[in-house]
């Protein structure tokens, strides 16, 4: 980890001092009129160049040691950008302790992963999993030069590079591919889900009856999902063009509770690891709900299964409550047509378009070298 973070620093200083040159086209967010666009770093504007060559790396397995992971081998379109396992694990095998989250929308979170406030950037985030060392996600510490030799091997890379970063004479290192990948990410936008048609869009049949009953019980103080789960993208996690601050949030679900006090399993302990304050155990971000149906198994370990397991656990004000459980998880009680209701709801919220949107997948041809 010590690595890693030397290389945060060492990303954070290049971005800062490079001269910047203006993106090679008008960048032009495809959004409703509805959503404000998401904050976009000065130092790393957005181009088409950007976004492509990101893209590809996003998809390319050269990124790991053994040329067996990409980005998306945990962060898969079908899934909403999520993996469908209860936690990964890298190219040692080593298994992370948390599980993948969806990076739908990632643009608009001020926090970027379950615990650690401190990274807020896309363009430092992409450090992690590519040189992590606990856990080894793909292996890559102490390798860059290989890295970057690898990319430059490609005939594929080299004038993208170029296309993306003139400013550098389309130099490949670091900087250039943590700014590409950032740059992708920041377009991977879900906002045409059927529940976005009805309540943004106006179309009163967009979702279903049962769907509209299930709305109600998730916004009403009787369940009291939305103060957790709240706003455009369903979570107090926020920040946007128009935003004049950041909103983040991290709660205790009652997941945990170890020794009577609250204790969370060591190697999962949340806030608390960065904070070092006790009444930050079992403290975790808030995911978004957007596409929920398809980021199973939920939780930041992976530990539930389904929707009505999700339901049933709050219901339960948690599976293993304590002192530092979070005051928004009262308990409640639903009727099994209630429960089917809010599934519905739940469902509404899956954006079809966007797990299926070209401008995402995979851009290497099948037989490519990746």
């Amino acid at each position: 980890m010590r690595r890693a973070a030397a290389l945060i620093l060492a990303a954070a200083l290049a971005a800062a001092t490079a001269a910047l040159a203006a993106p090679d086209a008008a960048w032009t967010w495809r959004l409703p009129a509805w959503l404000p666009p998401p904050v976009v770093p000065a130092d790393n504007p957005m181009s088409e160049a950007k976004v492509d060559l990101g893209r590809r790396l996003f998809y390319d397995k050269r990124l790991s040691a053994d040329g067996s992971m990409s980005c998306a081998s945990c962060h898969e379109q079908a899934r909403a950008f999520s993996d469908g396992r209860r936690t990964p694990s890298g190219v040692t095998g080593e298994s992370h302790p948390r599980n993948s989250m969806s990076l739908a929308n990632v643009a608009y979170l001020p926090v970027l992963t379950w615990a650690n406030p401190l990274l807020t950037r896309l363009e430092h985030q992409a450090l992690i999993p590519i040189f992590g060392e606990s856990p080894v996600e793909m292996g890559m510490v102490g390798r860059e030069d290989e890295l970057f030799a690898r990319l430059a091997s490609d005939p594929a890379y080299p004038p993208r590079f170029r296309a993306a970063f003139p400013e550098t004479g389309g130099r490949i290192d670091l900087a250039g591919i943590t700014r590409a990948l950032a740059s992708f990410q920041r377009t991977l936008v879900s906002a045409d889900s059927p529940y976005d048609r009805y309540r943004y869009g106006g179309q009163a049949n967009a979702i279903s009856p049962a769907a509209k009953r299930g709305e109600a019980l998730f916004f009403s103080e009787r369940l009291e999902c939305f103060h957790c789960h709240g706003g455009v993208h369903l979570t107090d996690n926020l920040v946007h063009s128009r935003k004049p601050f950041a909103e983040y949030a991290f709660h205790n679900t009652g997941l945990h509770d170890r020794d009577g006090k609250g204790a969370y399993p060591p190697d999962n302990t949340g806030l608390v690891e960065h904070t070092g304050r006790p009444e930050d155990m079992g403290r975790f971000r808030t995911p978004s709900l957007r596409n929920v149906e398809l980021t199973a198994p939920y939780m930041h370990d992976g530990s539930i299964a389904t929707l009505e397991e999700a339901i049933a656990h709050y219901a339960a004000g948690g599976r293993q409550r304590s002192p530092l459980t979070s005051e928004f998880l009262p308990g409640f009680t639903l009727s099994v047509q209630e429960t089917q209701d809010l599934v519905a709801f739940l469902r509404a919220l899956t954006d079809r378009g966007f797990v299926e949107d070209p401008r995402f997948a995979d851009p290497w041809p099948a037989a490519a070298p990746r």
